[in-house]
């Protein structure tokens, strides 16, 4: 259940009870609410009603592990300072059992909070107010009535799915409101968040299926990768304790096959798959629906020992960007490019590329890219010069930002040109390898490599600076890495692959072929769509043969998008036929749609277009293309 992949996030389980109610919860709107009382790390204690001079409370339900609550860290600090001389005040509850008033006053000083962060012990707030969810708000008038209950604006439309942009900032409105004596517009939104837990959970002593003996092992092999401290995963999964405090959500994702990340549904085998056995997820399933027995120390496995340094020995040219990127802790993530010049003096073949994260907690993904144009580089001045003059705003408080800057320039979709050819990638759990004998990528002099790097949000601020190591081929390259594309299109002629997608449109359609023109062994595929994909899937078939599937994606996922590579290479007959189909959701139903209300989007490099590739990857024994250069060469072989 390795929480990582292209594209982490990650990442990022929880609960899946279904809390998508129909109507957002109104319960105790327009009551007074209860003296509340808590204590901070210190023993001093804090009531609710010595507050009665204040214009408004906001109460608001916070965990530090939930990835969507840590998220707000930022936005909910901000409007504490700016309603701070309005006669407002802030106060987080947290509700894990395991937390101390210590962990909870060290964890708001990490996530750096400008309001004090309370333990809310045996549930007493939550239950007062009806709380199911992290982050919920709660605000109160000067009389301590609640007037308004639920999110805090709607960055999110469902669990780790965020809007193109925030529409409705509904605590600062409810906030200015009370503040300016106005009737209350908006009293109850429904909040997207992590359940928060009430059940007293009981532990079995033992059982058919234990921790130690059944678990431990699964959870090494596919989680560790990423839920351990230091790295991506919102939470650790190195201990009993964590595995039973996250025991439902690791049942309840990895049933609906959600974790780990891989988004291919069907098809051929892949290196560094990362999908559980049915075996292993019923085993889960057992544990958690069984009383989560710890069994035996004994029966542990020894504890699993990470690589450190460079895993493939010292590179020949290692690369990294000038200076380090400083991530901000709040809002969408961030899809930057750096560009890397490798100052080369001839012509190199790479024969591995190994990527080491600066910041194993934020990186969630890259791509490398083969520049010899200098394209990414113009991109780079041009974006430096426009954030310099123009800086980026805060889409939560609308003014300039301090984070988000560094070398590089944002792009969400591709790198903003047509790159020479793309190197690899890496997430967390893919492990470097060589490429086959006598195959290399083609690395010209004097070329640039452009790394797109996926930065995923963890509520604080961060900085990263990531390193790739190049390793040269030390003998003959018979067969270049080539790569080559399927487009899809609609209708008919050569104008099929300019297409549209009409607004509305939840399920629109593409599909396209293309033949192999030569021999040629493959050795990896990407699929490529924008933010309206909604399913992708390849096949081919061979000359006088059966049609094979080579991969399916049923349920898209831009932000994980990855580089397969064959676990065994195919030998490609001339006169092979690949037809890829996709669809795609133009709805006001896509949380992802870039704009509100739809509109009618057409294929383009832009992160509001749309696009319909499959790339394949290999050699051939020639170094002419191993596909037609352009959609408007593909047709039939003549037989």
């Amino acid at each position: 259940m390795r929480l990582c992949g292209f594209a982490l996030a990650v990442l990022l389980v929880f609960n899946s009870i279904a809390f998508a109610q129909p109507e957002p919860s109104k319960a105790r709107l327009g009551e007074k609410i209860p003296n509340l009382t808590f204590k901070n790390e210190k023993g001093k204690t804090f009531r609710l009603y010595e507050l009665e001079n204040k214009k408004a409370i906001a109460i608001v339900f916070l965990s530090f592990e939930c990835p969507i609550s840590k998220s707000y860290s930022q936005p909910l600090s901000e409007i504490a300072k700016e309603f701070e001389d309005y006669g407002v005040t802030i106060w987080g509850l947290t509700t894990n059992d395991d937390d101390t008033a210590a962990d909870v006053a060290k964890a708001a000083k990490k996530f750096d909070l400008a309001f004090p962060v309370f333990k809310d012990e045996r549930l007493r707030a939550a239950d007062a107010l009806k709380a199911d969810i992290t982050p919920e708000v709660f605000v109160l008038d000067g009389n301590f009535v609640l007037q308004y209950r639920g999110r805090i604006d709607d960055m999110y439309g469902e669990r780790l799915k965020k809007h193109a942009k925030i529409n409705y900032n509904n605590l600062r409105q409810a906030l200015a409101e009370l503040v300016t004596g106005r009737p209350m517009s908006v009293t109850a939104t429904r909040a997207v968040g992590c359940p928060i837990f009430r059940e007293e959970r009981v532990i079995a002593k033992d059982g058919k299926v234990t921790y130690h003996r059944d678990v431990q092992p699964i959870l090494q092999q596919h989680c560790q990768e990423c839920h351990r401290p230091g790295e991506v995963g919102p939470f650790s999964l190195m201990t009993y304790k964590q595995a039973v405090n996250w025991a439902k959500d690791i049942k309840d994702y990895t049933h609906r096959r959600e974790m780990p990340p891989w988004k291919i549904s069907e098809g051929i085998a892949f290196k560094n798959e990362r999908r559980l056995t049915d075996k292993e997820i019923k085993t889960l399933a057992d544990w958690a629906d069984n009383g989560t027995p710890p069994g035996d120390p004994k029966d542990a496995p020894p504890p699993r020992k990470f690589p450190a340094g460079w895993q493939l020995g010292t590179p020949d040219l290692i690369l990294t960007p000038d200076d380090d990127f400083l991530l901000g802790p709040g809002g969408r993530d961030v899809f930057r490019c750096f560009v890397m010049p490798t100052k080369l003096a001839e012509d190199k073949y790479v024969a591995a590329v190994e990527m080491r994260p600066g910041n194993p907690q934020v990186v969630h993904h890259l791509l490398l890219f083969v520049d010899t144009a200098g394209a990414g580089r113009t991109l780079e001045k041009a974006a430096q010069e426009r954030e310099k003059n123009n800086p980026v705003i805060d889409e939560h408080t609308g003014k300039p930002s301090k984070y988000d800057k560094g070398p590089g320039y944002t792009r969400m979709m591709g790198v903003g040109f047509l790159p020479r050819a793309a190197m690899l990638g890496w997430a967390p759990g893919v492990q470097p390898h060589w490429m086959p004998e006598g195959v290399g990528f083609p690395l010209p002099k004097n070329a640039e490599i452009v790394m797109q790097i996926h930065y995923h949000r963890n509520g604080r601020a961060e900085k990263d600076r990531t390193q790739i190591g190049l390793y040269f081929a030390k003998k003959k390259i018979d067969h270049p890495f080539q790569a080559a594309a399927v487009a899809g299109g609609t209708g008919s002629g050569p104008l099929r692959y300019f297409f549209s997608i009409p607004a509305g449109n939840d399920n629109f359609k593409l599909d396209g072929d293309a033949w192999a023109v030569k021999d040629f062994t493959m050795l990896s595929i990407i699929p490529h769509m924008h933010l309206l994909g909604k399913s992708i899937s390849i096949s081919m078939t061979p000359p006088d043969g059966a049609e094979q599937k080579l991969l399916a994606i049923k349920q898209w996922d831009y932000n994980w998008q990855e580089m397969y590579f064959l676990k065994e290479p195919i030998r490609v007959k001339a006169g092979t036929k690949f037809h890829i189909e996709a669809s795609y959701d133009n709805s006001d139903k896509n949380p992802l749609n870039p704009y509100n209300p739809p509109r009618k989007v057409v294929i383009g490099e832009q992160t509001t277009n749309e696009m319909c590739f499959v790339f394949l990857g290999g050699y051939s024994d020639s170094r002419l293309p191993i596909l037609p250069l352009s959609p408007l060469e593909l047709t039939a072989p003549k037989k």
